[in-house]
């Protein structure tokens, strides 16, 4: 029964869902059905990525798992961009580094010490991807700070975001080949076997032909129930009367984030700290040093570009973020508090945007 559960919701969230849109029904149930049919399909995708993961090895398996994960996010980004919403954006992008790095990451070291007292994972990993993170960090600040200061025009910050974006990406790809290629071993997982563990225990489910077919289904899934949720966000955003910024930065990217969700703290459950801390802080550096890159380009080739000029409040929250959750990673080892201490940031976060 439990085998044939999760699919059948599976099938049925995303028919519904298209019935929903296609047949014009009310916004507010398009908007609420699409959201539990993309977490539904977020998840799918998540064990695809996973099986697919485990025949592609670890270090290019937590480059799928970051990759794909952050898929959803991304392709409802690049349908808000198609609609000329680059605010709500934005906040996706603030939200799912904030979201990754607080709620994925602090309820990961949450569940994971709550089972264990101290879990231990690759010290350096942890200092080198704090360190992009503030390359990051300060990739969005100059832009901002040099506009809002009237020292440049809105013409020559479209040009300087197309350099960040290109710069950014470069360095993205310089950490893949730094990490997965030249460093391999010396950023590998420190994590030990536990004796309770079976062998077969993380065998995947499908074989690799069927993981590779469900994976490219699952992502074209995602894609049509994103744009059928990008549909209705304007209408639930007014009659609910809340700003775009709590919308695109809390609740979109809650939703996009379903699977890593789930996939890191069972991970830090199983005392694969290791794997829960690469998903999280691996996510939000794809999303800073990639995804929000790619959409500035996609903007560009949309006729209309998006600069990468972000609110002080965006800049201050995501800065935040990276500040705490570098402070708590940066000794390579965490506890049930420290995942209770991200948490409370990322609440008290929540709670300003609302009220913005």
């Amino acid at each position: 029964m439990k085998k044939w559960l999760s699919p059948a919701l599976l099938i049925a969230t995303f028919a519904l869902s298209a019935v929903a849109h296609y047949t014009h029904w009310n916004a507010i149930a398009q908007f609420v059905i699409c959201a539990i049919s993309v977490v539904f399909v977020a998840g799918f995708l998540g064990r695809a990525t996973e099986s697919v993961a485990h025949y592609a090895g670890q270090r290019l398996g937590g480059f799928l798992n970051a990759t794909f994960g952050n898929a959803a996010e991304l392709i409802i980004a690049i349908f808000l961009v198609k609609e000329g919403l680059y605010d709500m954006v934005k906040a996706s992008l603030t939200g799912s580094i904030i979201g990754n790095l607080l709620l994925v990451l602090g309820a990961s070291l949450f569940a994971g010490g709550l089972k264990y007292k101290v879990q231990n994972f690759n010290i350096s990993l942890a200092g080198l991807s704090g360190s992009l993170m503030i390359v990051a960090v300060i990739a969005l600040f100059v832009p901002a700070v040099f506009l809002n200061t009237h020292v440049i025009t809105d013409s020559e910050s479209d040009t300087l975001s197309l350099i960040v974006a290109g710069t950014l990406i470069v360095a993205y790809i310089a950490w893949l080949i730094f990490s997965m290629i030249t460093h391999k071993d010396y950023l590998a997982d420190v994590t030990e076997q536990k004796d309770e563990e079976l062998p077969h225990e993380h065998a995947p489910v499908w074989s690799r032909n069927k993981s590779i077919a469900y994976l490219v289904l699952a992502t074209v899934m995602v894609a049509f129930v994103s744009e059928w949720l990008v549909g209705t966000l304007e209408v639930f955003t007014t009659q609910f009367g809340l700003s775009e910024l709590f919308v695109g930065a809390f609740l979109v990217a809650i939703i996009g984030n379903a699977a890593e969700h789930s996939a890191a703290i069972l991970l830090a459950m199983k005392n694969k700290i290791g794997a829960s801390v690469e998903i999280a802080v691996g996510s939000s550096l794809q999303i800073a040093l990639f995804v929000a890159p790619v959409l500035i380009f996609v903007s560009y080739f949309m006729g209309n570009t998006m600069n990468i000029v972000f609110t002080t409040i965006e800049l201050v929250a995501i800065a935040v973020a990276v500040f705490i959750a570098k402070s708590i990673t940066q000794d390579g080892s965490t506890n049930w508090y420290e995942g209770l201490m991200l948490l409370v940031v990322y609440v008290l976060l929540g709670v300003s945007f609302f009220l913005v």
